[in-house]
Order: structure tokens, then C-alpha cells, then sequence
């Protein structure tokens, strides 16, 4: 089932189906930002480099499993097409027990702009379905300042996003983020967020 071969016919970006809801769109502008400094043969250069994850489901569609920011600001710019990498073929499976093997194994994330748990039937058709989660932003960038180390735990970003979602109001975020990211790094050092993969401990002198 786990055939891990990158299917190098190129793949419209606007038929990938998403496996989660949401992005942060402070991260996807950044994305953009960067995909605009390759020219000519480097932007295909990249895409080699840039493979997009994916398990085959009912209908020869394409889940993508990681690298949503990145195919969202690929969308974006303009770029049709992308290549991708082929995780697992799920085809045989009809749709319900596609998403449940997806949940078991954690290669999905059900939740919504608001941390709260939907049906999988909610789940975005496009990526230009994805919703804006400024928390999702909000640990990004934390992560990027070392607010907390990357690690291999599924979605640990969106876990960090929910504990500063439980902390910090929304709006805070979305306007003043330079002062929420102020605020965001002492909770992350503190022992409340113990608990979350990455944890890089409280500063001590």
C-alpha cells in the first residue's frame, strides 16, 4: 500500500484535495513572496525540490497529506500545475472508510478556523477552499523565532495554534500580531504549554 513513488506527469494544483481546513494566510503570503524570487528554470527547479505529498482516494483524486500552504500560494500565484509524491493508494476504498483510515493514521485534521472538530464531509473540495486561521499564523511564526522546535508529531503546529487559541483573543491576533507574537513566546516557554510537542522549556538566567 505504501508505494512512495512521485508521479512525475504534472498534477493540477486546482484538483488536490485537501485533508485539513485550514491554513494560515500570513504563512501562505509568505509562501508567495518566496515563489515570486525564483525565475525561469528556478521556479521548475523548485517543484522538483517542492513534491507534493499525496494519497490516491475514491475517484483518482489526489489528498494532499502536507505542503497545503504551499499549494495554496502555488494557487495563487497562478502555477497549474505541481508534482507530487504518491504516500498511499487508498482507490479501493469507498469515501467513508477513506477518511476514516486517513484519521486513524493521522493524515487528516478535521478541525475548523475555530479549533472545533467537523465532519468530513466539511472538508474542503480545493485548496482555494482553505479558511484563514490566524492561530495557525500565529505558530508559525513562533516556531520560525523559536518560540518551540519542529517536530515530527502531526500537526503539532495546529495543537500550538489551539493552546494560544484558548489564550490570546482572535482579534488581537489578526491586528496586532507583532505584540501577540510577544505574547505567544512567553506562554510557550511557560509550563502550561509543557504538554505540547516541541516544547523548548521556560527561559531560565
Amino acid at each position: 500500500m505504501n508505494i512512495r513513488e512521485p508521479i512525475l506527469k504534472p498534477v493540477s494544483v486546482e484538483s488536490l484535495r485537501p485533508t485539513q481546513m485550514t491554513v494560515g494566510m500570513r504563512e501562505v503570503e509568505e509562501k508567495r513572496r518566496r515563489w515570486r524570487e525564483h525565475k525561469g528554470k528556478k521556479k521548475a527547479e523548485f517543484l522538483g525540490r517542492h513534491m507534493i505529498p499525496v494519497i490516491l482516494g475514491p475517484k483518482e483524486r489526489h489528498y494532499i497529506i502536507d505542503h497545503h500552504h504551499l499549494a495554496r500560494a502555488l494557487l495563487d500565484e497562478g502555477q497549474t500545475d505541481v508534482l507530487v509524491s504518491v504516500i498511499a493508494d487508498l482507490r479501493t476504498l469507498d469515501l467513508g472508510a477513506f477518511w476514516v483510515v486517513l484519521d486513524d493514521r493521522a493524515w487528516c485534521h478535521a478541525y475548523d478556523e475555530h479549533g472545533v472538530r467537523r465532519a468530513f464531509e466539511d472538508m474542503p473540495k480545493t485548496v482555494s477552499g482553505l479558511r484563514d486561521d490566524p492561530f495557525r499564523s500565529l505558530a508559525g511564526e513562533l516556531r520560525r523565532l523559536g518560540g518551540f522546535s519542529k517536530e515530527t508529531v502531526p500537526y503539532s503546529e495546529f495543537l500550538w495554534a489551539d493552546f494560544f487559541r484558548r489564550r490570546l483573543k482572535r482579534k488581537a491576533v489578526e491586528n496586532e500580531f507583532q505584540s501577540a507574537i510577544e505574547k505567544a513566546l512567553k506562554l510557550a516557554k511557560s509550563a502550561e504549554a509543557s504538554y505540547l510537542p516541541g516544547w523548548c522549556g521556560p527561559v531560565t538566567d
